[in-house]
């Protein structure tokens, strides 16, 4: 006779243990661990959409002014029509708008400083899934996996912070696992790793 309270009983277990099994495939990252070190030592500031520079006119106060990168990459200056600064640092820029400059007035100086920094979107740090506060940041010299989770504001009760991967756009979307709940949590700087231009931070949700 069919007995259905040993049926029940066995499938209760069958889905438990599926369920055991899912979850440990989901905590254990088949992806090696991000390198420690990576950050560039000879890494240079590139202008973005949103940036705002100010262009300084030696002896021409006139042609001097603080302008914003549009969203196409370009600027628009006294004397200087849609000039893209997408991508070029701020000395590159200075002697592109010289050689502008150069059709109206005889050897111009020009100086060009970033006031507020975004950066290319090629080179943003993207931060997605179970942090505080997920966006995107600017890179910044010698950025680090811990500086990262300061800005976001660290990982919820909820995240599966040692399960989190590192996609580094910068080796062709490679992808790293970082021990996010034993540098944020724990407080263990062995976690700590160095984060490279337009990595992406994906942070999932712990099954338990």
């Amino acid at each position: 006779m069919f007995n259905v309270r040993s049926a029940a009983q066995s499938g209760i277990r069958w889905i438990m243990a599926t369920a055991a099994a899912f979850m440990l495939v989901a905590c254990s990252s088949t992806y090696p661990p991000a390198p420690t070190a990576g950050a560039a030592k000879d890494y240079s500031y590139k202008i973005g959409p949103g940036d705002n520079l100010s262009i300084v006119v030696w002896r021409n106060p006139e042609l001097s002014m603080v302008v914003p990168v549009r969203p196409d990459g370009k600027i628009s200056a006294p004397l200087v029509d849609d000039l893209t600064a997408l991508g070029k640092d701020p000395t590159t820029l200075a002697r592109d708008i010289e050689k502008e400059l150069g059709k109206f007035i005889r050897d111009p100086i020009v100086t060009v400083i970033v006031t507020t920094f975004i950066g290319p979107y090629a080179e943003q740090v993207r931060v997605v899934g179970e942090a505080t506060r997920p966006q995107t940041l600017p890179y910044k010299q010698q950025m680090t996996l811990l500086d990262v989770m300061i800005a976001v504001g660290g990982i919820t009760d909820f995240a599966d912070g040692n399960g989190a991967t590192l996609v580094r756009a910068s080796e062709n979307n490679a992808q790293y696992s970082v021990r996010l709940k034993d540098l944020v949590k724990r407080g263990d700087v062995s976690a700590n790793v160095d984060m490279k231009p337009g990595d992406i931070l994906i942070i999932p949700q712990s099954w338990f």
